[in-house]
């Protein structure tokens, strides 16, 4: 067995389910989980009657490439939204279809890392847990990036020692953020790039949520977007990774991609072609329609303002919280210790948050989850009311 499996944690639902186990919530009142961030959104019916449509392309295998049709729909969409120079992305060099995001997030660290050279992995602190094991199962050491109110929710790049970034070969962004809904702005990441430049090493942008926000004169910026302004038009050292799950609620859709340095690119290639994850072509020609149509997504982002302003009322007077500017979480404050919130609302209301310290470790500094909840608003409107009055009610008897 790789021995490196044996340092993989638990994952947050897994330890939140031993957390939960023995109690027994009210019965008179339906379970709403809020622990989950799955989008319930109903996917757009022209994404389900493309993929039908197309079925009969299981007839021949899908090349790992995907088609010329769907790598132009993914630069085209990312031209547009974030502004790059025309022509600066190759459809033919720059972009690759992935079956999510999740496990391209997973597989770019065993493309890149070197693990005979005491390899760093660095990444936010909360994460996204397959960052983590993405490191270690390169066989590199994760070093982790605090994030908290003190640097604005986001990772706090400036409190890395030179000896790690000297060792970094990979770092994983991920803007806007999970859990905190925070935004990096465009002076930031080139501030980034410049290190990666300076230390050599790879920025990978996990970018799922960056369709998903607030403001709608506001998109949230994006990597290449940075880099093409610094004048780095070739986006050297510089990955994207985008998904259809939350941006078209697809999430069974599988459906994502890869963009950035046509070097990184053709290796990453070269890795897929033996990993072997092709995506299937139904779903290619699914996504294709997916990306290159806006007006499901604003629809989708309207959804969720309503959800955030109405909760956001009700919890807002009770809970130390706000509306973060992108993403589909809330990152409230807790009265008590963030397990014990958890375990008693469950107990009491029959509601699942997950504890912020399950998306987190410790660090000589503290856990920077401790002490937070995430809440996925994922829910219908109705179902986000009723737990939040229930949360209400929960903190108000605390």
């Amino acid at each position: 067995m790789n021995p490196d499996l044996s340092r993989l944690q638990p994952y947050p639902f897994e330890r939140m389910a031993k957390l939960h186990a023995g109690v027994t919530p009210p019965a008179g009142l339906d379970t709403i989980r809020l622990s989950i961030g799955e989008p319930r959104h109903p996917t757009p019916a022209f994404i389900t009657e493309a993929l039908i449509e197309h079925l009969h392309g299981l007839s021949r295998y899908p090349s790992t490439k995907g088609t010329d049709a769907l790598r132009a729909a993914i630069t085209d969409w990312l031209t547009a939204r974030f502004g790059l120079p025309a022509g600066s992305l190759d459809p033919a060099r720059h972009a690759l279809p992935v079956n999510g995001t999740r496990e391209a997030l997973f597989a770019i660290a065993q493309c890149v890392v070197d693990r005979g050279n005491d390899a760093a992995v660095l990444m936010p602190n909360p994460f996204y847990q397959i960052y983590e094991g993405a490191a270690l199962l390169a066989g590199a050491e994760p070093v982790l990036v605090n994030a908290t109110a003190d640097s604005g929710y986001l990772p706090d790049l400036d409190s890395v020692s030179e000896a790690d970034w000297k060792r970094c070969q990979l770092l994983y962004l991920c803007s806007p953020a999970n859990p905190t809904g925070r935004v990096m702005g465009l002076s930031d990441m080139q501030a980034l790039i410049e290190r990666a430049e300076r230390y050599d090493f790879v920025i990978v942008s996990d970018e799922c949520y960056s369709e998903i926000y607030q403001d709608e004169e506001t998109p949230p910026p994006g990597l290449l977007q940075a880099a093409a302004r610094m004048g780095n038009d070739s986006f050297r050292r510089c990955l994207v990774f985008h998904s259809l799950s939350k941006r078209s609620n697809a999430p069974g859709l599988r459906s994502g991609f890869v963009a950035g340095d046509d070097a990184l690119i053709a290796a990453f290639f070269r890795y897929r072609t033996y990993h072997g994850c092709a995506m299937p072509p139904a779903t290619q020609d699914a996504s294709i329609r997916a990306w290159r149509d806006e007006a499901h997504v604003a629809e989708n982002r309207r959804l969720y303002r309503e959800k955030f302003a109405a909760v956001a009322d009700i919890l807002s007077p009770v809970m130390d919280m706000e509306v973060p500017p992108a993403g589909f979480y809330l990152w409230p404050r807790t009265p008590v210790d963030d397990e014990t919130f958890s375990r008693e609302l469950y107990r009491r209301q029959n509601v699942v948050v997950l504890p912020g310290s399950y998306l987190s470790r410790d660090t000589a500094t503290g856990n920077p989850g401790r002490g937070h909840v995430r809440m996925a608003l994922v829910a219908p409107l109705d179902e986000c009311l009723d737990a939040a009055r229930r949360i209400r009610t929960f903190t108000e008897q605390l």
